[in-house]
């Protein structure tokens, strides 16, 4: 068959390489292109053209790009959509890649589906001493409980195996799982987590947020070899996706070094923005020099520091004010007291660097807003952009702290689409009005950076984009969409994956938009994202990701 000029094209593209030597000027030709401007202005344009260093020339009509870019070599798309890449602003780059090596149980659809699959990834890996996994949700199985060691000791009792709930605040492990970790009637729950208990007091298999530590400790490290095994399958997904940013929360001085080592290795396919996990012994060794603010050329950062507030809503340890509607007796779970979390917060700010906290429930999200207003002034970092990241359950007055206090809500849109199966049971009818509350925010001038919480969630933001936009899963469900009072419009969704998110990193100056001078991060999609319907985005299918001018993702 005679090659289209398309593939002749995708042809040339595929020969060039992820890492090939630019020549001097590029050019993007026939382009369907869109960007916003600082104005927020949705802008169009046919060609891009950018310099061997990967920064942006011109963008717009051909025959303008044309002229400032004259020994250019052109690359024709043969007037497919071309996009800004997007920026995921709330991620977990190694738990992506963990999760892509270990057994994925995100589609399973009971329980007995998930023992199975777990008795059938022991068998496949018999010379793994610990079986690990992630993504169960026992609200899809509709079990009304958490499942049970013993359940699990049916598919897998000679070796501990050990599955993290698809949020990640909670963990189930078979019997010697719990065996090795020590765990008996007596053993105490620990501050800030929940052992699960039967009506005689004993583990049932299931542990909470902290109270993981206890399996967690007892595994064997991480290789550097594994690691970097981890992060090669993360980063390949994560260009799939059309991420050209992601911003990383929570990491460690071993996940430090090898950013580094990737991007002075031009390894790195997507710009990171590090977030330091909590202010201990990596945080003294990470900060001595203070923050990071760039590194190689803007693929990496590390100027922000991730703590934690309270837990998750599906595993009720988000902290509410009130009781949860569908469990009375219980407020959820703040890791910490107030003075004890200040503290923390302050030593961050204190040596420079953006506080971002982990706050899903009403009483979690005022714990923090509390610490912002008292601590902002006192350490003169007012200016850099504080965040809270989740935002989830927020009553309608302290929704509008965010913006007095300057705090950006760092949102994760496809969160309410997972949690609309359970959220109103969780908090009842009042409550959900400031839950996913992404129209109240917008309406009072808060800047959303929106991100997925990946492997929580897909890594995909067109995802994202269409749960923001729709208010509803991939099937169409519900009619009319989730409270739809409280959605986005597409121009605001585009704006918080790119811009918003830029912002969110106090990089807008360099990402999000396709401007003269910024980075020449874009994406080459399969249909018009402006001009679809809004219940096809999620279909959206990414053909090429380009970074810094260099692609790195072209699909076969």
């Amino acid at each position: 068959m005679r090659p289209t000029r398309l593939s002749r094209s995708l042809l040339l593209l595929a020969c060039i390489g992820a890492f090939a030597p630019a020549h001097a000027d590029t050019v993007i030709d026939n382009a369907n292109g869109y960007t916003l401007n600082s104005k927020n202005e949705l802008v169009r344009f046919a060609s891009l053209a950018f310099d061997d260093k990967g920064r942006i020339l011109a963008v717009g009509g051909a025959k303008e790009v044309a002229a400032k870019a004259k020994n250019a070599r052109h690359i024709d798309v043969q007037g497919k959509t071309v996009l800004p890449g997007l920026i995921d602003a709330h991620g977990h780059v190694f738990g992506l890649g963990e999760m892509l090596t270990q057994l994925d149980l995100s589609t399973s659809a009971t329980l007995a589906g998930a023992v199975k699959a777990a008795g059938e990834y022991a068998r496949a890996n018999p010379g793994q001493a610990w079986l690990r996994g992630r993504g169960w949700n026992q609200e899809i199985w509709k079990l009304g409980r958490f499942p049970t060691a013993a359940e699990l000791d049916g598919a897998v009792r000679d070796r501990p195996i050990w599955l993290e709930r698809v949020d990640g605040h909670a963990g189930w492990g078979n019997s010697r799982a719990l065996q090795l970790a020590g765990i008996t009637k007596d053993t105490p729950d620990p501050a800030g987590g929940k052992i699960v208990r039967d009506a005689n007091g004993n583990a049932t298999g299931v542990l909470i947020d902290s109270a993981q530590d206890l399996v967690t400790k007892v595994m064997p490290e991480q290789t550097e070899a594994e690691a970097r095994r981890v992060l090669d399958r993360s980063l390949q997904q994560i260009a799939k996706m059309g991420l050209t940013s992601v911003h990383d929360a929570g990491i460690d001085a071993g996940n430090d070094r090898l950013y580094r080592d990737y991007a002075d290795n031009k390894k790195l396919t997507t710009r990171v923005y590090g977030m330091i996990g909590d202010v201990g012994k990596d945080f003294d060794q990470l900060s001595k020099k203070g923050p990071l603010k760039t590194y190689a050329n803007d693929m990496y950062a590390l100027r922000a520091v991730k703590l934690y507030s309270d837990g998750a809503l599906g595993s009720r340890g988000a902290a509410l004010i009130e009781p949860y509607s569908d469990e009375p007796k219980s407020h959820g779970l703040l890791f910490r007291k107030s003075p004890d979390i200040y503290g923390l917060m302050e030593k961050a700010m204190r040596k420079g660097y953006q506080v971002n906290v982990h706050a899903i429930g009403d009483a979690g999200n005022r714990q923090i807003l509390d610490g912002y207003k008292k601590l902002a002034g006192s350490t003169a970092t007012g200016t850099l952009r504080h965040r809270m990241e989740h935002a989830q359950v927020v009553t309608m007055e302290d929704i509008t702290r965010f913006k007095e206090i300057g705090i950006v809500p760092s949102m994760q849109p496809t969160h309410a689409t997972s949690d609309m199966n359970m959220a109103e049971d969780r908090v009842g009818f009042k409550r959900i009005k400031g839950a996913y509350a992404w129209r109240t925010f917008l309406k009072q001038g808060s800047k959303i950076a929106c991100g997925s919480d990946f492997p929580v969630e897909s890594p995909n933001p067109f995802y994202g984009i269409h749960a923001a936009v729709t208010r509803q899963d991939a099937s169409g469900k519900p009619a009319g969409g989730w409270y739809a009072n409280e959605a986005m419009t597409l121009k605001e969704a585009f704006r918080c994956f790119t811009l918003d998110a830029a912002y969110a990193g106090h990089q807008e100056k360099a990402l999000g938009s396709l401007e003269t001078g910024k980075w020449a991060d874009f994406i080459v999609i399969d249909q018009d994202l402006f001009k679809m319907p809004a219940m096809d985005i999620h279909k959206t299918v990414v053909l090429q990701t380009w970074v810094g001018g260099q692609q790195v993702f072209g699909a076969k």
